[in-house]
């Protein structure tokens, strides 16, 4: 039997998706790319704007005759669509899909399949894998983690969710309405894991919450984000730990000092600051003010020296006037951040601002905004980079592409080289960057 998926959205869909792979291919089914294909259909889906919801839907109604056709393929529907209440309304709206399953939980596709006499392979020989000619190989065991079977050995940095879930509601975030109330993982949990991923060859991992920094406030003196990366950095074979995304309330002087510390844990910080006008800030429930964002950012860059900073920022928030946008703009040219993911805003249902705020900053108006702050971060990342030219870095190849070897730095940054006598996926180069670029750098190896 085969499956496939199709993943819309974040990071911690891509994670979701990987742990929903990991139940089917513990149940003895393998991964397929063509959705005509599969006996097992799921789709994971995303619902902070409107295009992503818009591209599920479409893609689930052009799958029906598939069901039509075939009675027997299982179809599912995950993610924020569903939500974590009972999906009623998708339900009579999709009466051909099987299942509906919440954020994170593929547990009913599995009983659903297991009803249907599925069953988990035990023994599976195909669980064991080479790690090179000079070394026994090894078993993993049913409880763990298991990749796609295409991906073990194969894969170098995957998403490990440690906290799901969010409290903080923005007025603009639909993400605690369907993903629910924060739920953090246990460090052994978290731990196994990780173990689990490096068996299958995994160097870099990348820990998910919608507010990473927010780790354990869910439970009564539990551990906090420093505790989990210091007993991440301890698991050999790791050689890379990321983390996303922070919350600038939370971001605080511990976490900042571990970063620095440890050297598995890499220089780079995602605080969104969402927009640069305090009056919109407060409209967006925020909870902090422009001049406590920069002050952050000059913290950052005090206690993690060389740390490359992303953030997210988010155009045509119900009335945002231009000189609101003008302030976003003004102080994103002033802090010379390395990333800027910016978004248009789109009104979620339920959320505060679709209730009590008219959308009204017409849309040409927001793409407007958009494409002047895309130009400018070009402007930023391109003076940033250019002051890496002639150095030498640190790249973590990931994969060929186009004939190139294509890795990242530690903070972050894509580089591409040349080398056509060594196998380099998965290992750790020295490069001297001599060519940059606003989203890439060329770099050639240091013999």
């Amino acid at each position: 039997m085969k499956y496939h998926i199709t993943t819309y959205g974040c990071q911690m869909n891509t994670a979701d998706s990987q742990k929903v792979a990991s139940e089917m291919e513990k149940l003895g089914l393998r991964a397929t790319p063509v959705a005509e294909d599969a006996d097992v259909i799921v789709l994971n889906t995303c619902v902070v704007r409107q295009g992503p919801e818009d591209k599920a839907v479409s893609r689930l109604l052009s799958l029906k005759p598939l069901k039509q056709k075939n009675p027997d393929v299982v179809f599912g529907v995950m993610g924020c669509m569903v939500g974590v209440r009972e999906p009623k309304a998708l339900r009579e709206k999709f009466p051909f899909v099987d299942t509906f399953l919440p954020p994170s939980d593929p547990s009913a596709l599995v009983e659903l399949l297991q009803a249907r006499g599925v069953q988990a392979e035990t023994g599976r020989d195909d669980y064991w894998l080479e790690r090179d000619a000079t070394e026994n190989r090894y078993a993993l065991q049913d409880a763990d983690f298991i990749l796609p079977a295409h991906e073990r050995g194969q894969l170098v940095s995957a998403h490990v969710p440690i906290i799901f879930g969010c409290n903080h509601v923005c007025a603009f975030c639909i993400i605690p309405y369907r993903r629910g109330a924060e739920r953090s993982r246990s460090i052994g949990e978290i731990g196994a894991h990780v173990r689990s991923l490096v068996a299958q060859g995994v160097k870099e991992v990348t820990l998910l919450g919608q507010i990473v920094d927010r780790y354990g406030y869910d439970v009564p003196d539990g551990p906090r984000l420093p505790e989990l990366l210091r007993a991440l950095h301890g698991i050999d074979g790791v050689e890379r730990i990321r983390f996303l995304t922070s919350h600038p309330n939370y971001m605080n002087d511990e976490l900042l000092d571990t970063v620095a510390e440890l050297p598995k844990v890499m220089e780079h910080i995602e605080v969104p600051i969402q927009a640069g006008a305090d009056q919109v800030l407060k409209r967006m429930k925020r909870g902090y003010t422009t001049d406590d964002y920069r002050a952050l950012i000059a913290n950052i860059r005090a206690r993690v020296p060389n740390a490359s900073i992303a953030t997210d920022i988010i155009v045509g928030f119900p009335g945002e006037t231009e000189e609101q946008f003008q302030a976003t703009y003004d102080i994103l040219r002033e802090l010379k951040l390395d990333v800027a993911h910016v978004a248009m805003y789109s009104p979620r249902p339920n959320t505060a601002s679709a209730s009590r705020f008219p959308d009204d900053v017409p849309s040409t108006e927001k793409e407007r905004r958009r494409i002047a702050l895309d130009e400018l971060q070009a402007e930023v990342v391109g003076a940033i980079n250019a002051k890496l030219l002639g150095q030498t870095v640190e790249v973590l190849v990931e994969e060929k592409h186009k004939g190139r070897w294509k890795g990242r730095t530690r903070t972050n940054k894509l580089v591409f080289f040349d080398d056509a006598a060594r196998e380099w996926k998965g290992q750790l180069a020295n490069l001297k960057i001599n060519r940059t670029g606003p989203w890439s750098m060329v770099g050639e190896l240091v013999k």
